[in-house]
């Protein structure tokens, strides 16, 4: 059985009443260009090197590439923890706490302790400037300690309530939601079938149209699997139009203070441009993208000169 963990990254967003969410975390802040970026590794598949040419002029290719939208078996989601004090004892004793408090509000809806995992990431050392005169030193004022707890569920829908009594234990950092695939070989075995209908239906397209004859066998040049993962597929936007200001630069009493423009985040997959097939085309909830590209050779038989 293989795991791939699909991580998405981007604000919640959840609508109870369609039973339907869109499912992400913080991490989303710190990208930009997540569709170009997945079309622009699909193409490099693509790419033919010198070495990739045909070796002679009686040889042609054929290609197919094919998604494939698949839904995600479980998830695991990421809460981000922060305590700070005067002593490192004192930030744990408070992160305890918190911990604590919250794994109660999880036992109550029925997360089981074996899908829980406490994450220590970090403890660091505060610094602040005491002020003496003209003079502003810097001093060790206090630490920091920050952990990770990892929920892991197999209801999407659970992911509300989770947010929720985080936000009572003063928990509000949602990282990442992971995106688990149980099992990736039945989706490869149903990619490789879709490209082998593709190849043969080509093939027998090129032969009607321009009147050639691909021989037997065929040979695999090609066999490429990529994966897609929402963490890659958000982007964000800024949904709003601001007036222009000029003043004379002189005049340094002017200050302007702009308006605070929410930032949007949008799941933004690859879609059908480019490929030969596309299996589950709709997407109403964040999914894991695997695509195959296969490229065969085949011989082009050679008219006899009369």
């Amino acid at each position: 059985m293989k795991n791939l963990r699909f991580v998405v990254l981007a604000f919640v967003l959840f609508s109870p009443r369609l039973g339907l969410s869109q499912v992400s975390g913080n991490l989303a802040f710190s990208q930009s260009g997540a569709k170009a970026r997945a079309e622009q590794r699909e193409q490099n598949k693509r790419l033919i090197s010198e070495k990739a040419l045909p070796p002679t002029g009686t040889t042609t290719f054929v290609e197919a590439d094919v998604l494939m939208n698949v839904k995600a078996d479980e998830f695991v989601a990421v809460f981000g923890l922060v305590q700070d004090g005067a002593t490192v004892e004192e930030c744990g004793q408070k992160m305890d706490a918190t911990v604590k408090e919250f794994t109660a509000s999880l036992q109550a809806l029925k997360v089981d302790s074996k899908d829980l995992f406490l994450d220590f990431v970090t403890q660091t050392k505060i610094y602040g400037f005491e002020v003496m005169g003209n003079v502003s030193r810097e001093k060790l004022v206090g630490f920091e300690l920050k952990k990770n707890i990892l929920v892991h569920y197999t209801d999407r829908l659970l992911l509300d309530k989770l947010v929720v009594a985080a936000a009572r234990s003063k928990i509000y950092d949602l990282i990442k939601v992971d995106y688990i695939v149980r099992d990736i070989k039945p989706i490869q075995d149903k990619l490789m079938e879709e490209a082998a209908t593709i190849i043969q239906q080509k093939s027998a397209r090129y032969e009607k149209l321009l009147g050639i004859k691909l021989q037997p066998p065929a040979q695999i040049f090609a066999e490429k699997y990529a994966t897609h993962f929402p963490s890659e597929m958000y982007d964000s936007q800024v949904a709003a139009e601001s007036e222009e200001i000029d003043f004379d630069a002189r005049q340094k009493g002017n200050v302007v203070q702009r308006a605070r423009k929410g930032r949007t985040f949008v799941l933004n997959g690859l879609d059908g441009d480019g490929f030969d097939q596309v299996i589950n085309p709709a997407i109403t909830e964040p999914v894991v993208q695997f695509t195959l590209y296969l490229k065969v050779k085949y011989e082009v038989e050679q008219l006899k000169a009369k």
